[in-house]
């Protein structure tokens, strides 16, 4: 079979399940594994590089607004690699090509690709997804071995923080405006052995007034700007240390949000393993360096 990914998250679930020899493309973001980076790409997007957080916020809203995409597609590259299956995604508007623009595209290729949608909202949903992708690419035995030992490592993660003390933890999915994080977030800070005093597991990510962050009286702050790594959301942390110390929580910690947390693939697991290891280094073992960013004097605390 032959399959174009179309978000990033279908692309690592892909190679998760031992099907990456069987992916013809990718989108321009699909950076993992690193032997992804080099098929062809069919998308790019309409975000000028080099923009503050509060002027990319602008554009994808205006964008958005009126009704344009944030995301263009190759329809000549991909009729010309006539995939047999489509992965892509309808869940968040700002993260891949319209579900809608796919699904036209698709009913003109002469190889009459099927379409496959995953809009998890949930942790749950992104493991079933696992199930779903496997079936779509004829090998659900596969699917349901990567949920199973994904769900394995998440009880066991679990089990490992049961009885310890609770921080109350913040986390930041945006800046400028500030966005608390949603969807799958809130569950993975509670199975961590945290918890999340303003996100909603299941629900959208929302834009809040840093007063109300104030009032939270965190704990633990997790700066996890969409789609950056440690190094650029400590940066994006640091241009905001002056709001950050106003939370007056102990730690300040910037985390690689696109491999382990904006991410809806099988990857959100190791995150869950990352943050019960800055929660609890006491219990499970500590993540590497390049996962996270402990920032110094931001905290109540100082830092480490």
């Amino acid at each position: 079979m032959r399959i174009a990914s179309l978000v990033p998250s279908a692309t690592e679930t892909l190679f998760t399940l031992g099907l990456g020899d069987q992916v013809v493309a990718v989108t321009h973001e699909c950076d993992w594994p690193p032997e992804a980076s080099s098929l062809p790409h069919l998308t790019r997007t309409v975000i000028p590089p080099g923009l503050a957080p509060a002027e990319i916020d602008r554009v994808v809203r205006d964008t958005v607004a009126a009704g344009r995409p944030l995301y263009e597609l190759d329809a000549g590259r991909l009729e010309e690699l006539a995939p047999d299956l489509i992965v892509t995604q309808a869940v968040c508007e700002v993260c891949a090509v319209s579900y809608d623009d796919v699904v036209a595209v698709a009913a003109t290729l002469p190889s009459r690709p099927g379409v496959l949608s995953l809009d998890p909202l949930t942790l749950d949903d992104v493991l079933n997804d696992l199930v779903r992708v496997a079936e779509a690419a004829g090998d659900p035995a596969a699917g349901r071995r990567a949920r199973d030992g994904a769900r394995e490592r998440l009880v066991r993660i679990a089990g490992a923080v049961a009885g310890a003390g609770r921080p109350r933890v913040l986390a930041i999915e945006w800046l400028d405006p500030p966005f608390v994080a949603g969807h799958w977030v809130p569950e993975m800070i509670s199975i961590a052995g945290g918890v999340d005093p303003v996100g909603t597991a299941g629900a959208k990510s929302r834009t809040v007034a840093w007063p109300e962050l104030e009032a939270v009286e965190a704990d633990v702050v997790l700066a996890m700007p969409c789609g950056y790594d440690a190094t650029r959301s400590a940066a994006e942390a640091e241009a905001f240390a002056d709001r950050l110390a106003a939370l007056h929580a102990e730690r300040i910690v910037a985390v690689d949000a696109a491999a382990y947390f904006s991410r809806p693939g099988p990857r959100l697991v190791t995150g869950v393993e990352l943050l019960a290891g800055i929660l609890h280094a006491e219990r499970v073992p500590r993540p590497a360096e390049n996962m996270y960013v402990e920032l110094a004097g931001v905290g109540a605390g100082g830092g480490t």
